[in-house]
């Protein structure tokens, strides 16, 4: 009788075993599943994000070509040298730089000899307004008559603050800027100099 009720207890035992055996492969079952449907979920967004649309078009010999749509702005930005003070120019030049920046405007008027003439003036680096017409003219006047000196620069970037920039051109008056903090400055304000031949950077003490 014992060796029944052993046996009768055996198959109970075996069967609570083999029930906990299936719950867990049952539990590993469904944490791959979600974790192979969360990795194919990742893959898709990451080509997704990868994916560029391209523009499809025919060259000249009528080969069919394509070439990505651009639809971000390169963030970095150029930055200009800024100018630097040379402690042997006039600071009434420095103040002609300021003057000339608070009265431009933001595009040209083809007057910059004009407004360049309005803040040496201003600002007492001459005693008398220039009377050359034509922009390119202000180099022989501003050292024959205003004792400026041109200075041995030939890159408009590297001249000093307040120093006065002229520019030949040919069949037109030319163009003349002042240098400031961070740019160049006549009836207009700009961060890069005129890409006009230069005939000299001039100042005075």
């Amino acid at each position: 009788m014992k060796k029944i009720e052993k046996n009768r207890l055996r198959p109970g035992r075996i069967e609570c075993i083999g029930g906990a055996s299936v719950r867990k492969i049952t539990l590993l079952l469904t944490i791959f599943s979600a974790c192979a449907l969360a990795i194919s979920a990742s893959a898709a967004k990451t080509d997704n994000l990868n994916f560029k649309p391209h523009f499809v078009f025919k060259d000249r010999n009528g080969k069919t070509v394509s070439a990505p749509i651009v639809d971000e702005y390169q963030t970095k930005k150029l930055v200009y040298p800024a100018a630097k003070v040379d402690p042997r120019v006039s600071p009434k030049l420095m103040r002609a730089a300021t003057i000339a920046q608070e009265r431009a405007n933001a595009h040209s008027k083809s007057r910059c000899w004009h407004y360049v003439k309005e803040a040496l003036l201003a600002s007492g680096v001459v005693d008398e307004r220039p009377k050359t017409a034509f922009a390119k003219q202000a180099a022989d006047e501003l050292v024959s008559k205003y004792g400026f000196k041109k200075l041995p620069i030939r890159d408009p970037f590297q001249a000093p603050l307040g120093s006065v920039l002229v520019y030949n051109a040919r069949g037109s008056a030319g163009h003349v800027e002042i240098r400031t903090k961070n740019g160049f400055v006549s009836d207009f304000r700009s961060k890069t100099p005129s890409k006009r031949p230069l005939i000299g950077v001039y100042a005075k003490g």
